[in-house]
């Protein structure tokens, strides 16, 4: 049995949607290293609230910044009262009673302390390379202590240029909270968060030349970028249903003839690919990151030309030749928790060994 001490991202309480896809990632991981046995402490900002993960060591501070708002050759800035620096320092005080601490956080600060710390650390990288400082930090770690660096994907580790000796353990889902769809309605989804990185523009595009319904889901981080594309679009037929939790939003998705992808940047995996897969929805995405290895070509979906509307368009007149069921069958196979334990598990362990 290992004793584990996850520190979770800093740019929002755990369960508000602020961290992304990363949160889902800590969530489940959490839930079947638990499961297996193994003693698991999540130390998170406050107002962080996970059902089912009860005992979340609450921090106070100010949020960091997110990271995609960053220029690439930006200096580090931190707030006065930091809760990433909080959570970190709280880490440092405990450090004796565990065996492994695993860092969340997309940040420079926890791959600097890694060389002061006696218990040892493990960074699940949660994005590609978006600023300078970042990258370096990242780089030396690597060299500094080999394979304790996780990533989601290849093309995510490539954008740090490292070589590939990384572990990418990709993601994993409770398949049970998804329910498998045969028969959809005539509707697209789009699942995410509202953001310029995300591309929702191209999205809701293909809706409107298509004239198919589109239900948009995900956290409302960028509130103008969002009026800029309502008023680009008067009269798409779009829908935005909020933020939702896991079980309202399969709800939604799972009747929808397909997920979109859009992402302007490399996305350094894509949660919600899988959850789409589950409910046995195809995904069509922009052959770009981490979607480009989760998406079978013709199988589960279409990958197309990055930054195509036309793609977009033409790949939804071929939804038929999809069969859902395939879908289902690469979630059950690739995605399931059991498969996401078992790369942390020999991760974790050959990190200690």
């Amino acid at each position: 049995m290992l004793k584990l001490l996850f520190v979770s991202t800093s740019v929002g309480p755990l369960g508000t949607g602020l961290g992304g896809g990363v949160e889902l990632s800590l969530y489940n991981i959490a839930q079947e290293m638990r499961r297996r046995g193994h003693e698991v402490q999540i130390v998170a900002p406050n107002g962080s609230y996970f059902e089912s993960l009860p005992n979340i060591v609450q921090i106070p501070g100010e949020l960091q910044m997110i990271a995609q708002s960053q220029e690439r050759n930006a200096s580090i800035v931190m707030p006065g009262d930091s809760v990433l620096a909080n959570m970190w320092e709280y880490a440092r005080q405990v450090q004796t009673e565990y065996d492994l601490i695993v860092n969340f956080a997309y940040d420079w600060l926890p791959f600097y302390l890694t060389p002061f710390f006696s218990c040892p650390i493990a960074h699940f990288v949660s994005m590609g390379s978006l600023y300078e400082a970042m990258d370096r930090t990242i780089k030396q770690t690597a060299d500094r202590f080999p394979g304790t660096l996780g990533f989601y994907t290849a093309s995510q580790a490539q954008t740090f240029a490292l070589d590939d000796k990384c572990p990418y353990l990709g993601s994993g889902i409770n398949l049970s909270l998804y329910e498998f769809c045969a028969q959809p309605q005539k509707c697209l989804a789009w699942l995410g968060r509202i953001a310029p990185e995300k591309g929702l523009e191209d999205a809701v595009a293909a809706a409107k030349i298509t004239q198919i319904p589109l239900k948009i889901m995900g956290k409302m981080q960028d509130e103008t970028y969002w009026q800029q594309i309502v008023a680009a679009y008067p009269d798409a037929p779009v829908e935005y249903l909020g933020f939702l939790s896991t079980s309202e939003m399969q709800q939604q998705v799972r009747q929808c003839q397909v997920l979109l992808m859009t992402p302007r940047w490399v996305e350094a995996f894509g949660n919600v690919a899988i959850e789409a897969l589950a409910c046995g929805v195809p995904v069509i995405s922009y052959r770009r990151g981490g979607p480009a290895e989760i998406v079978q070509d013709g199988k589960t979906g279409f990958l197309i030309e990055p930054d195509s509307v036309t793609g977009l368009v033409n790949a939804i007149a071929r939804l038929d030749e999809i069969d859902r069921y395939t879908c289902r069958q690469q979630a059950e196979i690739e995605f399931s928790l059991e498969a996401l334990g078992d790369r942390f598990e020999k991760w974790f362990g050959d990190i200690l060994n």
